[in-house]
């Protein structure tokens, strides 16, 4: 039987079960709690009071005729308290990390903001700025970037004149960072665009005192360095608050109109270079060969002086020696002395002195010792020298029979060779 039957007595599910009691337990009515709601808030806006009459239900009017109440101080308070706190929690921010939070004072500044959670005064009183000093910026001179792979040229800040009063085409680009985040925001208007102005003026004074063909070709790194130089040192005069990081010539070339003769003219420079590298190579093996000759024969003539010298020495030292010597013995040392001399001179000659007046048949000749004293004979020459050493020996022995026609003190000399 279901509870709503008739005769199924009190079997609400939402009571509590006993018929007896009389207290429901049932959820709230949604009705009545927005009624309640809304008599509270028109107690504290001080609206027209009395009822239910949005709800249904004519109930009574207890405001006493249905006149408006003068607001409520509490509800005033409430709503005042509530725009406040919003207000206090509007001045809370966060400074990421990279970045400089600068905060300002009814539009002065007031102080630097680091990364972190901060609270300033909220607005109008005070407000912050966030500036990135930790990325890289760049920007261009001569050219613009259309896209990642892609630029187009910029004529007007391209074309340069030079010392030599010819026209170059300069392409730079510069990257800098944001080193005091005040005076890049309070000091100039367009920041970026007084970097570019001062890196074209430094660039065109730059190339303005060089020639066109240092500019293009062994010049680049000395111009981009000095442009650097100069930008920096304007910034640090305007205080603009930016640090150059890198100044570097994207491409530097004579105007298209002329560069074809331009093209011949690096062809020859650069035959003239490699001509002027091949005699330098052939120099530089040259001269340290010629220098290493002379200083060789330098050396061998100063090894001469002194060898000559040194002998020069030992003969007057010897001399002197024999000097002495020779006072003390003359006929000693005067025989001595010939008889080294005729050694020495005799050693080297090829002939022999044979005494006719020895008793012997046959003279004995030293062959090896004559032969090793001519040297220089040969093997060709060897029959011939035999021979001839025969002759004398035999001549020797018939000289020696026949005495009585050769005188006993004379010497006969024969030839060996």
């Amino acid at each position: 039987m279901a509870w709503n039957e008739p005769g199924g007595g009190n079997r609400d599910p939402w009571s509590s079960g006993g018929g007896g009691r009389g207290n429901n337990q049932g959820p709230p009515d949604l009705d009545e709690a927005i009624r309640k709601l809304r008599q509270r808030l028109e107690g504290l806006f001080g609206k027209r009071g009395g009822g239910n009459r949005g709800f249904g239900g004519g109930g009574d009017d207890s405001s006493g005729g249905g006149r408006p109440k003068a607001p409520g101080l509490k509800g005033i308070g409430i709503i005042v308290g509530l725009l406040l706190t919003v207000w206090i929690l509007s001045g809370i921010y966060i400074i990421d990390e990279g970045t400089r939070g600068v905060v300002t004072r009814f539009g002065a500044y007031q102080s630097i903001a680091m990364p972190g959670p901060h609270w300033h005064l909220p607005y109008p009183i005070e407000s912050v700025q966030t500036v990135d000093v930790s990325s890289r910026r760049r920007i261009t001179i001569g050219y613009q970037a259309v896209s990642a792979q892609q630029t187009r040229p910029v004529l007007s800040e391209a074309l340069m004149l030079t010392e030599d009063e010819n026209i170059v085409n300069v392409q730079l680009a510069v990257q800098y960072q944001v080193s005091n985040a005040a005076d890049f925001v309070f000091n100039f208007v367009d920041p970026q665009q007084t970097l570019k102005e001062l890196t074209e003026s430094a660039l065109r004074e730059v190339v303005g005192k060089r020639r066109m063909d240092f500019v293009i070709t062994e010049g680049r790194t000395e111009v981009a360095q000095r442009t650097r130089e100069l930008v920096v040192q304007a910034l640090d005069e305007y205080e603009v608050g930016i640090e150059v990081v890198e100044v570097v010539i994207q491409d530097a070339q004579p105007p298209e109109q002329v560069q074809p003769a331009f093209e011949d003219a690096i062809k020859a420079r650069e035959d003239r270079e490699r001509l002027i590298n091949q005699a330098e190579a052939y120099r530089n093996e040259v001269i340290p060969r010629a220098q290493g000759q002379a200083a060789r024969i330098g050396e061998e003539a100063q090894g001469y002086v002194a060898r000559i010298v040194q002998r020069a020495e030992g003969d007057a030292s010897r001399f002197s020696q024999q000097q002495q010597e020779y006072a003390k013995a003359p006929r000693v040392t005067r025989d001595r002395l010939y008889l080294d001399t005729m050694e020495r001179v005799l050693g080297n000659s090829a002939k022999v002195l044979i005494d006719n007046e020895s008793s012997q048949q046959l003279m004995y000749l030293p062959l090896d010792r004559m032969m090793r004293s001519s040297g220089a004979t040969g093997s060709s020459t060897d029959t011939s020298g035999t021979s001839s050493m025969d002759n004398t020996v035999s001549s020797n022995s018939s000289s020696n029979r026949s005495q009585s026609s050769v005188p006993s003190s004379s010497l006969r000399m024969r030839e060996t060779r």
